[in-house]
C-alpha cells in the first residue's frame, strides 16, 4: 500500500510542478500572440490528446517532464510564430516557466496553511529526525526515529536542554543514552566545535518525541503572510545549502524520478505540511536545472536568443539551433539515464537523499 501512495504522490507533485512551469510559458506565449499547437505532459509518443481551440492538449509516455509547443519555434515566416517575435517577448516566454516555479512556495505555502492539517501545539522527549553523513552522530551509530533520553546521565525533556548541554561540551566526548524500538543504546559522541551552519555539533536533527497536535486551517488574512514567511525561509535554507556545498563540507548530490520517488515516499510518512515544502523544494531546483545553459533546456534557448542579440539581430540558422537541440535532447535522455541507474544502486545499498 505504501508503494501505491508514493507512485501516486510522485505523480501528484510533479504533475503539479510541471504543469505550472508550462502554464508559466503557455500564458506569456498567449499574451504575446504565439499560436500555441500543443500543451503536453511527458514526452511523446502520445498516449492520447484532446483539441480546444487551437491548441492540443496531450498526455505522454515518457513521464520527464512536459513541453508547450509554439507554432515556428525556430521558423519567423508565420506571423504568429514564436520566433517572429520580438528577443524581449522570447526571452520572457522561454524564462516564464522557471519564474512561476520560483514563485511556488509564496502561493503554495499559503494556500496549504488554508487547508486543514496537523499542527504542533505542544510536546517533549528529543527525537532525531535527521542525521548528516559522517558526523559524530552518524559514526557514532545514532539512527533515525532515536530518541534521546539522557546526556551524561542528564535527562533530556526538551531540545533546549539538549543544545544546553551539547554545546557546553563541545570538544568533549559526551554519553547519550537513547529509546530504540523499546530497546535501550548508550552511545559515545565527540560534539564539533566548528560544523556547518544548517547542521549543529552532533549532525543530528531533532524534534518532539512525544508530540500534541491539532488540525487546523488558518484564515487567508493570517495564511498569506505565515507562507510568504515560509517560502522565504525556504530560501534561506537552499542559500545556506549553496554555500555549504561550494566551501565542500557537503558533497552535491543528483537525483532523478528514481531517487525524487524514493525521497517523496520519505517525505509522505512525515505529513503534509513537509509535503507541501518537498514541492515547493523540487520546484525551485527543477527552475535552476531548466535555466542551465544546455541544448533542449529553456536556458539552451534562451542563449540562442542572447546570441542573436549579441550579432545585433543575426539569428543562428533555425536548422542549426534544431540540430542542437535534438542532439541535446539525446543527450538529457541518456544522462537520465545514468542517474537512474545510480539512484537505483543508491536505494539497493539502503541509501537516502536525505542522508
Amino acid at each position: 500500500m505504501s508503494i501505491v501512495i508514493t507512485i501516486v504522490s510522485v505523480v501528484l507533485i510533479l504533475g503539479f510542478v510541471i504543469i505550472i512551469h508550462e502554464l508559466g510559458h503557455f500564458f506569456t506565449a498567449k499574451l504575446a500572440g504565439i499560436k500555441v499547437e500543443e500543451f503536453g505532459l511527458g514526452y511523446p509518443p502520445r498516449l492520447f490528446g484532446i483539441k480546444r481551440g487551437e491548441t492540443v492538449y496531450s498526455l505522454n509516455l515518457i513521464p520527464i517532464g512536459g513541453f508547450c509547443k509554439m507554432l515556428g519555434e525556430e521558423d519567423p515566416s508565420e506571423p504568429r510564430s514564436f520566433a517572429s517575435k520580438s528577443a524581449a517577448w522570447r526571452l520572457l516566454v522561454l524564462a516564464a516557466g522557471s519564474l512561476v516555479m520560483f514563485l511556488a512556495p509564496f502561493f503554495v505555502f499559503p494556500i496549504a496553511n488554508m487547508i486543514p492539517h496537523e499542527v504542533v501545539v505542544d510536546g517533549e522527549g528529543v527525537a532525531v529526525v535527521g542525521i548528516e553523513k559522517n558526523s559524530p552522530a552518524d559514526k557514532a551509530g545514532i539512527e533515525l526515529n532515536d530518541e534521546i533520553l539522557y546526556v551524561n546521565d542528564i535527562q533530556i525533556a526538551t531540545a533546549e536542554e539538549l543544545n544546553e548541554i551539547v554545546d557546553s561540551n563541545a570538544g568533549s566526548e559526551i554519553s547519550l543514552t537513547l529509546s530504540r524500538d523499546s530497546e535501550i543504546v548508550t552511545v559515545s559522541l565527540v560534539p564539533r566545535i566548528e560544523y556547518p551552519s544548517n547542521s549543529g555539533p552532533m549532525g543530528v536533527r531533532i524534534w518532539w518525541a512525544d508530540v500534541i497536535t491539532e488540525k487546523k486551517a488558518y484564515w487567508p488574512w493570517d495564511a498569506i503572510p505565515m507562507g510568504i514567511e515560509d517560502g522565504w525561509t525556504m530560501y534561506v535554507l537552499i542559500w545556506d545549502g549553496v554555500k555549504i556545498i561550494f566551501s565542500g563540507e557537503q558533497p552535491f548530490t543528483v537525483s532523478g524520478i528514481v531517487g525524487i520517488a524514493q525521497a517523496t515516499g520519505e517525505v509522505v510518512k512525515a505529513g503534509f505540511m513537509n509535503v507541501v515544502a518537498w514541492t515547493c523544494l523540487l520546484s525551485i531546483n527543477l527552475a535552476i536545472i531548466n535555466l542551465l545553459p544546455l541544448p533542449a533546456l529553456d536556458g539552451g534557448r534562451i542563449v540562442f536568443v542572447l546570441i542573436e542579440v549579441a550579432r545585433r539581430g543575426k539569428r543562428i540558422s533555425p536548422r542549426t539551433e534544431g540540430l542542437v537541440h535534438m542532439i541535446g535532447f539525446a543527450l538529457l535522455i541518456g544522462f537520465v539515464i545514468v542517474v537512474t541507474y545510480f539512484d537505483i544502486l543508491r536505494i539497493a545499498s539502503g541509501g537516502s537523499l536525505f542522508q
